[in-house]
């Protein structure tokens, strides 16, 4: 598996690559990182818990912030302010 450094790296570039109003989908970032994308999704959401609590992405779920480790179903990552 990748360490969170990388997963946060392309976290963030993706989110930003993205753009303001904008959200990715988590897969996005593990598919990215190559290899077996579903066997990453829970270091994903974890990494994403992590930055969303240092407020550098947000973290939504039908349009709205969540708390990433409460949310259950499908999640959407996006820049602070502007996800949408």
């Amino acid at each position: 598996m990748s360490d969170e450094g990388e997963v946060g790296r392309v976290m963030l570039e993706l989110v930003a690559e993205r753009g303001p109003g904008r959200t990715i989908c988590p897969s996005e970032v593990a598919r990215r990182l190559g290899g077996d994308w579903r066997a990453r999704m829970d270091e994903v959401r974890q990494v994403a818990a992590r930055l969303a609590a240092d407020g550098r992405i947000v973290v939504t779920q039908k349009g709205r912030v969540v708390e990433t480790g409460q949310a259950r179903g499908p999640i959407r990552l996006g820049l602070p302010g502007e996800a949408g």
